[in-house]
């Protein structure tokens, strides 16, 4: 698989629950409204988004979009999300259980993204290289690729310290990744605050940035 840390026993655990907790949904509803925001003059017919989870941004971006492709690798996190797409009725979200590397094998020409997103899903990915020049490979001419996820942190975001996650991005690693697959970043911004409970039980503040980039035409 492309670059993959396998967290998927972990979300099929949690994917019940999962959308109990108010921060993530807060969470997905500042990048959802940040992502609208940030390209609001796009025309945004076809749209991807990487570790969909439970759908939670996707429910937000799909009124924008003509049709929308939300991928998972957890299996239980998708059925979940098929439950909300059943219960209201909403036609222009297609799901896929699947790894990047699967999908991008099987994907078609005329599988080309005018939109590409992921939120906090990145960090759980080994290799940000591979999936930069897929997302790239993915993108339709003049398409945007949009990514939220954690700046640098010590390493106390996640409960588990044995988890294999990244740490946070530094905006130029991005940069230089986003340039070496024929990307032209268009914005870097820090958009929330999660307050938690870091090292030592004590409250620490992890940022959370909306970079976008998108296809040199």
């Amino acid at each position: 698989m492309t670059g993959s840390w396998n967290s998927t026993q972990k979300f099929n655990n949690e994917a019940l629950q999962w959308d109990e907790n108010p921060q993530r949904r807060l969470i997905a509803e500042v990048v959802g409204t940040a992502i609208v925001e940030t390209e609001k003059s796009a025309g945004w017919k076809n749209a991807l988004e990487i570790g969909c989870g439970t759908g939670l941004v996707s429910l937000l971006i799909a009124p924008h979009t003509e049709k929308l492709t939300a991928i998972d690798t957890s299996r239980e996190m998708v059925e979940v999300l098929r439950h909300k797409i059943s219960e209201s009725g909403i036609s222009n979200i297609r799901i896929f259980c699947s790894d990047l590397e699967a999908f991008t094998a099987g994907a078609e020409q005329e599988d080309r993204f005018d939109l590409i997103y992921c939120s906090m899903s990145l960090h759980h990915i080994q290799d940000t290289g591979a999936v930069i020049a897929s997302f790239s490979n993915l993108l339709a001419p003049g398409g945007t690729l949009a990514i939220a996820d954690l700046e640098p942190e010590d390493g106390s975001f996640h409960d588990d310290p044995a988890e294999n996650v990244h740490h946070g991005f530094e905006r130029s690693m991005l940069s230089g990744l986003f340039s070496r697959n024929g990307l032209r970043e268009t914005s870097f911004r820090t958009i929330h605050i999660i307050r938690k409970p870091g090292r030592n039980n004590e409250i620490a503040e992890y940022p959370v940035f909306l970079a976008t980039a998108s296809t040199i035409i």
